[in-house]
């Protein structure tokens, strides 16, 4: 795991050079659905707000388990690091079963995969394929790709993670009881994912909200001794509300992907003082792969 964290700016930069791989995505005014499980449906979301929010077109996202794709969808895009996700795959098999015309794009870690032969179009991240299974690198390497495509410059996102890579972590967030990860627009699917991964490695009490929601109820389990972590712009007043619970604020005004690194390394860091191994997860596989 800490590997392949490590490896993010350098992956990142790789997928924004990717031009022919980016011109695979649908393209503006096009009505598409994202989908993919765990990891990947967070990814989807960032994605879908990105690409709606630039005026791009309808872009909505699902689970893969509660996709909704018959809606005259254009394309649609699934996400998945290992390619053998049952979920993504039954969605995939079932649209090509029904002739659904909507074309199919699927974003891959592993390209030797069953997805590839399931999709219409195959864009290949082998670079960033993974080994560990709590997913770091594909995951937000996904995202760079697709930023990338919407004419994002990821220049500055990469040399902030490489400095977030960098610093030394401070104890109080690595000791906390608690964390509430929040987000706004985009960041919400960061905000999840930054989560999930700590629950994965370090089996840590995490929760996840869009930020204005905290305050109507989450915001009753801040504390001292708990963090609340924005990723992205904070509302106003939430930075005065926080105050007067005595939980810790976490507000970095640098881009939500290389706050997520910093994330990523403190779900690392407890989980090596609780003893855990973050690459073999308490009740985790590399892939979700349901009996048939």
């Amino acid at each position: 795991m800490e590997a392949e964290l490590r490896s993010q700016p350098e992956t990142w930069a790789t997928a924004a050079g990717l031009r022919e791989e980016q011109s695979l995505l649908p393209g503006a005014g096009e009505r598409i659905a994202v989908v993919g499980c765990g990891t990947s449906w967070f990814m989807a979301q960032s994605y879908a707000a990105l690409r709606e929010g630039a005026g791009h077109g309808v872009t909505d996202a699902f689970a893969a388990s509660e996709a909704f794709v018959d809606r005259d969808y254009s394309a649609i895009v699934a996400i998945t690091r290992s390619g053998t996700t049952t979920e993504v795959l039954e969605l995939l098999d079932a649209l090509r079963r029904s002739g659904n015309r909507a074309r199919t794009v699927g974003i891959v870690g592993d390209p030797d995969t069953p997805l590839v032969d399931l999709v219409d179009t195959a864009i290949r991240l082998p670079f960033a394929d993974e080994q560990s299974v709590v997913q770091t690198r594909f995951a937000t390497t996904a995202l760079a790709l697709v930023r990338a495509s919407l004419g994002h410059d990821l220049s500055p996102v990469i040399d902030q993670a490489a400095a977030a890579l960098e610093e030394e972590l401070d104890d109080e967030l690595v000791t906390a009881g608690q964390y509430s990860f929040l987000g706004t627009g985009w960041t919400v699917g960061l905000a999840h994912e930054a989560a999930l991964k700590m629950r994965e490695a370090s089996q840590s009490w995490t929760e996840s909200y869009p930020a204005k929601e905290y305050r109507h109820g989450p915001i009753a389990i801040a504390a001292p001794g708990r963090v609340t972590w924005m990723l992205g712009e904070a509302p106003t007043g939430l930075a005065g509300d926080l105050a007067v619970t005595g939980a810790r604020f976490e507000d970095r005004p640098i881009d939500g992907m290389a706050d997520l690194v910093r994330a990523q390394r403190v779900a690392l860091a407890r989980a090596r003082r609780a003893g855990l191994d973050p690459d073999s997860p308490r009740n985790l596989t590399r892939s979700v792969i349901l009996p048939s």
